[in-house]
């Protein structure tokens, strides 16, 4: 965190590199927590590519829609993830730019 200019991330306080608000510290930690489910990764990167139904995410990763349903339902209820009904099925896409950009700089990191 040291390398991040405090006037670049507005949730920084000023005076240091730890934010002081514990709220947001917790927060930041359970969307932390959610990275750290393979399978929920694998999800965001087949959403990364296109929109997608729970029995196509499924047939990806050769997972159960059961399976696949649990995952998104917390990847939703974090934000991650956004539906919206196609007929019959549930489409699937990331949220927002900030989701790539967290898988983006993720990979970036572990590959230096």
């Amino acid at each position: 965190m040291s390398n991040i200019q405090n006037n670049s991330v507005p949730a920084l306080e000023q005076d240091s590199n730890i934010p002081q608000n514990e709220d947001l510290l917790i927060d930041l930690a359970e969307l932390f927590k959610i990275f750290g489910d393979s399978t929920r990764i694998k999800i965001l990167f087949a959403l990364l590519k296109h929109e997608l139904s729970v029995g196509e995410i499924a047939q990806q990763l050769s997972a159960t829609d059961s399976a696949i349903s649990h995952q998104l339902k917390i990847l939703k209820a974090n934000k991650l993830v956004k539906s919206q009904r196609n007929g019959k099925s549930i489409i699937y896409s990331l949220s927002d730019s900030h989701v790539t950009s967290i898988l983006s700089q993720g990979i970036e990191h572990i590959s230096e």
